[in-house]
């Protein structure tokens, strides 16, 4: 499906797709495979035009393979495209928009809009199929700590599962398989525990700790508890957490290493989207995560009004 020159640098990336017209023809092939589909009625015969265009019969509207993507109504070139996606899912901690700016030499502002537009398209639905078998679940809190701020700008009662000036984030991993991520207001039972039921197959085995909002899963899952309060983290079944953990510490790290800034609660999704891309593509290789990516391109259009409403 994605025939094209395979690359892992970006040298490589530069060499098999050297113009613009490579770079639209790379990305037909990853959306249509060979046959164009009209955004505006699929079940529609297209007729190919000049200069990249297509007609749908019947709506008699002319379309190019960017419409109903997130490149529709770019005017940045595909090259420059490709060079930030390649840069952006082969960076294991992600890259910032200042850094992304140098690197293609645009303005911070587009390479922010473009970071977001990408992470719009790593909340791929290949990642969404049931999950089942061994699954770890656990809740994170994505925020500043007291110890790092200002004596006249510390959070009272900040400590601990408090999410006054934090985020909390769900996290669902599946041993053989991916990890999901949902920003979620509180971490109570009636937030935590429909995640679990609506994404995790009946009858799997669920891994947790013993925060309260976990409790009765047993009813429709085989439960592990491991008690981190009393210092376990292999239960006496073998149960553990510490492959989702591993994941949050990552996540962290890109945060506050690469990101600095704690994301606000609106776009922090994304980057959760963003590190469960990364460790979903993780065994792919670095052409084969590039395609995954652009596949997930279409009808994921992020307008800019969109990005900063409030």
């Amino acid at each position: 499906m994605f025939s094209a020159t395979p690359f892992k640098s970006i040298l490589e990336l530069i060499k098999a797709f050297p113009d613009e017209q490579s770079c639209i023809d790379h990305l037909e092939r990853v959306l249509w495979d060979g046959t164009p589909v009209s955004p505006f009625d699929p079940a529609s015969q297209v007729y190919k035009c000049k200069n990249n265009r297509y007609k749908c019969k019947n709506t008699n509207k002319y379309f190019n393979v960017k419409i109903g993507t997130i490149f529709e109504g770019t005017k940045i070139s595909l090259q420059v495209w490709y060079m930030a996606m390649y840069i952006f899912s082969s960076h294991k901690k992600g890259i910032s928009s200042h850094q992304l700016a140098k690197d293609l030499d645009v303005t911070q502002k587009t390479a922010w809009f473009i970071l977001e537009r990408l992470r719009e398209a790593m909340n791929t639905e290949s990642f969404k199929e049931e999950m089942e078998g061994v699954i770890e679940v656990d809740e994170t809190f994505v925020g500043g700590k007291n110890r790092n701020r200002h004596h006249d700008k510390k959070v009272k009662n900040s400590q601990g599962r408090s999410f006054k000036d934090k985020t909390p984030v769900v996290g669902l991993l599946n041993r053989e398989g991916n990890v999901r991520c949902f920003v979620v207001p509180d971490t109570s039972i009636e937030s935590v525990q429909p995640i679990v039921r609506e994404n995790v197959k009946k009858g799997s085995i669920v891994i947790s700790d013993e925060w309260k909002a976990y409790k009765g899963l047993n009813n429709d899952y085989t439960h592990m508890v491991v008690e981190h309060g009393k210092g376990q983290y292999v239960n006496d079944e073998g149960g553990t957490t510490n492959s989702i953990e591993n994941v949050w510490s990552n996540f962290k790290k890109g945060i506050i290493g690469i990101y600095h800034n704690r994301p606000t609660r609106k776009h922090l999704q994304g980057y959760a989207d963003e590190f469960a891309f990364r460790y979903n593509t993780r065994k792919d290789s670095t052409d084969g995560r590039f395609n995954v990516l652009l596949s997930e391109t279409k009808g994921k259009r992020l307008t800019y009004q969109n990005l900063i409403a409030k």
